[in-house]
């Protein structure tokens, strides 16, 4: 599979997503969830003008491109002009509403000054592997590509193929002579021909393509399905869909925002929109779980990958969802996918399908952990429902015996009760911290970034927070927990535990202003080894609030912030010495800077900070996990779900503030 790092736009509906380039080439298509399965290795499209070679409309020396969505909608349209022919190709592409169908409606315009008579050249590669061998049958109006347990099939409505070539079709489709008697074939990837005609100066011609992605079913039963589609009213469904997507973002405009008076507050808007527009195509129906972006890079080459869900992630995503009224998607993940995905000790492990199966993990974050917690006590302050509370207390109480496993043995933390003490386990720990300078590994950790290992500050606030979120979840019930009302035992298990916590809280904090205040650099540090400044370090302020934003401390940590991770575009590095895809500014780190500032009241600061996303969001409002700090443009991860979160997240609070 060759490499595709950049989604430049994105559709999708409730079960399929698809991801294209700038100039409109299709590069990947999801079914039946946004993480699972990806089929497509390369979808190609091209015209034969005049009896010319193959012009591929996202390869061509004489294409001109602009590319746009339909306004307020996930309806992608892309503008190629070949400016030898003059002609005009508009390619719409959508996924229908109800079905598991992508629709690539392509409109021919001659804006030349002759006759051009068109062919219309598709070529399709599917992944393949010895466990899933693709191959091909072509019928009247396109081809049946599949596998033991899915297929792909590509078809027109009102044309039918005038010839096509499944065996060596890529030694032949760059002159478009394709030609094969056979119509069957063990070929992965296959080229199928559609006669346009002759289109007058002026005239346009619409041909309308189907791709239909199912499971791999009796002949017959295939090509009746096929037969179905080809019976809709795209008209209609193209019409339905765009109707459908504003009316989406109609219903969750949380903040209530209007249309903007200038240009900057209209980008900010946009943003605003394609983010209300984006989470729905990256969250599973069912399960409620969101992957943290499309995917990027499926052979490991730059990243691990990110088309997975990250509890952490999801947490920020879900507190972003409840401020644009998708209240229903944030008890989802919390209900279901959090209760399917919890270990049996109480943990969650670092990321997950949005199915809920385990996916390829690489180290323990106890953040993933503690976020959980505090997600469900911020949505509970969004609802104020108690029942919600009562349905995930069990799964909270679970976590939170973990986390309290997690930092009773090694934090140092007088009177707690029923602490058991092993000396010669705390001789050895001793000991070995003090060769070392490590604990026992039991209790190491990733950092939030996932590239360092040991004990965070941000870490110990998340915990911090979780056991905050815990006490308020029992203040929001009192007596009245299912199950054990006016259950004498059950109060005293609960103040008993109440006064545990409070207890850990005071040794963490202890623990944070000891290890991790540095007193040459006057600062805190990410961690008391390698003592770096790092963005999340502002977590502790917000979201998590173990410290004022106006505290000696916290403002002197912003000083050192300002001084070795604001780069000279504005923008902000995560951490000192970051050289992950060369160590560029990240929106997230922006945001969180903006958080800070409008939590210290310094509004001034805080717009400084937030103009560096809005002005560096990408050219569909997408925003990418970094930004290049000379192009400022996004250069990785584009439509990252994480950024969007915090971008909504400040949208709020500066909208609260006006």
């Amino acid at each position: 599979m060759s490499e595709k790092y950049l989604n430049e736009a994105i559709i999708g509906n409730k079960n399929m997503l698809a991801t294209f380039t700038s100039k409109g080439e299709l590069q990947r298509l999801y079914f039946p969830s946004k993480d699972n399965k990806q089929y497509i290795n390369f979808f190609h499209t091209g015209v034969k003008i005049n009896q010319s070679d193959l012009i591929y409309l996202h390869d061509d020396i004489n294409n001109v491109y602009k590319q746009y969505y339909d306004t307020d909608t996930n309806v992608l349209n892309t503008e190629v002009t070949n400016t030898y022919f003059n002609l005009k190709v508009v390619a719409t592409d959508y996924i229908l509403l109800k079905e598991n169908v992508m629709v690539k409606r392509y409109t021919f315009l001659n804006e030349a000054q002759i006759d051009l008579d068109i062919q219309f050249y598709i070529h399709s590669e599917l992944l393949s592997d010895q466990n899933n061998f693709v191959g091909c049958k072509v019928i009247d109006n396109g081809m049946m590509q599949y596998a033991h347990d899915f297929s792909v099939s590509t078809f027109a409505k009102g044309y039918k193929i005038i010839k096509h070539q499944i065996n060596g079709s890529k030694e032949k489709i760059k002159t478009g002579d394709i030609y094969d008697k056979d119509y069957i074939g063990m070929s992965k990837d296959t080229s199928i021909c559609f006669d346009i005609g002759t289109i007058k100066p002026q005239e346009k011609k619409v041909l309308d393509i189907c791709i239909l992605v199912d499971e791999n079913k009796n002949v017959s039963a295939m090509e009746d399905e096929i037969d179905r589609i080809t019976k809709i009213d795209l008209n209609k469904e193209y019409v339905n869909t765009k109707a459908y997507w504003r009316k989406y973002l109609k219903t969750h405009n949380g903040l209530n925002l209007k249309e903007a008076q200038n240009s900057y507050e209209d980008k900010i808007y946009e943003i605003y929109k394609r983010s209300i527009l984006l989470f729905p195509l990256l969250t599973n129906s069912e399960t409620g779980g969101i992957i943290a972006s499309p995917e990027i890079d499926e052979n490991f080459t730059k990243c691990g990958r990110y088309a997975y869900c990250w509890p952490r992630d999801a947490v920020f995503m879900t507190k972003a969802m409840d401020i644009v009224k998708m209240g229903k998607e944030t008890e989802k993940f919390y209900k279901i996918f959090c209760k399917k995905t919890q270990s049996k000790n109480g943990m969650w492990e670092q990321r997950f399908f949005t199915d809920g199966k385990l996916a390829p993990c690489w180290g323990y974050q106890i953040d993933e952990t503690a976020s959980v917690v505090y997600g469900i006590y911020e949505h509970y302050k969004v609802t104020k429902s108690e029942k919600f509370l009562k349905d995930n207390l069990s799964m909270c109480e679970k976590a939170i015996d973990f986390l309290k496993k997690y930092v009773k043995d090694w934090l140092d933390i007088d009177g707690i009760e029923e602490r058991e003490k092993d000396v010669v386990k705390q001789e050895i720990e001793e000991d070995t911290k003090k060769r070392t300078g490590k604990i026992h590994k039991y209790h190491i950790s990733y950092d939030i970034w996932e590239m360092c290992e040991g004990i965070h500050l941000y870490s110990l606030a998340s915990i911090y927070a979780a056991f905050e979120s815990i006490l308020g979840i029992y203040r929001a019930l009192g007596t009245n927990v299912s199950g054990f009302e006016n259950n004498r035992l059950k109060e005293e298990k609960i103040q008993k535990n109440e006064r545990e916590i409070e207890r850990i809280q005071v040794g963490i904090k202890k623990y944070i202003n000891e290890n991790m205040y540095d007193e040459t650099k006057k600062s805190y540090v990410r961690n008391p080894e390698d003592k770096k400044m790092d963005i999340s370090i502002l977590g502790a302020v917000t979201p998590f609030n173990i410290f004022k934003p106006k505290e000696t401390k916290v403002k002197n940590t912003v000083e050192s912030i300002n001084l070795h991770l604001r780069t000279y575009t504005g923008g902000y590095q995560r951490f000192e010495q970051d050289n992950y895809m060369n160590g560029n500014p990240w929106p997230i780190a922006n945001l969180w800077m903006t958080l800070y500032y409008l939590e210290s009241g310094e509004k001034k600061k805080a717009k400084e900070v937030f103009d560096f996303v809005v002005k560096t969001a990408g050219k569909h409002y997408l925003l990418g996990e970094q930004v290049n700090n000379e192009t400022l443009k996004p250069n990785w991860v584009i439509g990252l779900g994480w950024s969007h979160a915090m971008f909504l997240i400040v949208l709020e609070k500066l909208y609260a503030q006006k």
